[in-house]
């Protein structure tokens, strides 16, 4: 993805809404593009998480307990709050189609807090709704 679709995606993300161009291409060159087949768990409840992603394109289903709890889409955030706390990953999220993904792993996603102190705010602000 072009470094310039990559920024307009991130600004529909609305953990990144309200963050300057410089932030969101930061943002972007800590994370990383993958495309996922469908049907693919790309996380799993009760395991710890290392990584927090964004739907670029595709769709995923979340299960906690084993129901279906959530459908999401592109721009939703996925896996933050095991990235926040350290602690294991909340529900399983399987792809239900072909899915492209930004990953931003645990230390990039730490950078990026201690970096800028908005997204540092809006990621606990998103964890606390």
């Amino acid at each position: 993805m072009a470094r310039d679709q990559k920024l307009e995606l991130l600004k529909t993300v609305p953990l990144f809404a309200g963050l300057s161009n410089r932030e969101l291409q930061r943002i972007g060159e800590l994370a990383d593009e993958v495309d996922v087949p469908a049907d693919r768990v790309v996380m799993r409840q009760g395991e710890s998480g290392s990584e927090m992603l964004v739907i670029i394109d595709g769709s995923a289903r979340i299960e906690r307990d084993g129901e279906v709890i959530a459908e999401s889409g592109p721009g939703d955030v996925l896996g933050e709050i095991a990235l926040l706390d350290g602690g294991p990953r909340t529900a399983t999220v399987t792809l239900t189609r072909d899915s492209r993904l930004l990953v931003l792993g645990r230390r990039e996603f730490h950078a990026a807090m201690d970096e800028m102190p908005d997204v540092r705010l809006r990621v606990l602000e998103a964890v606390a709704h």
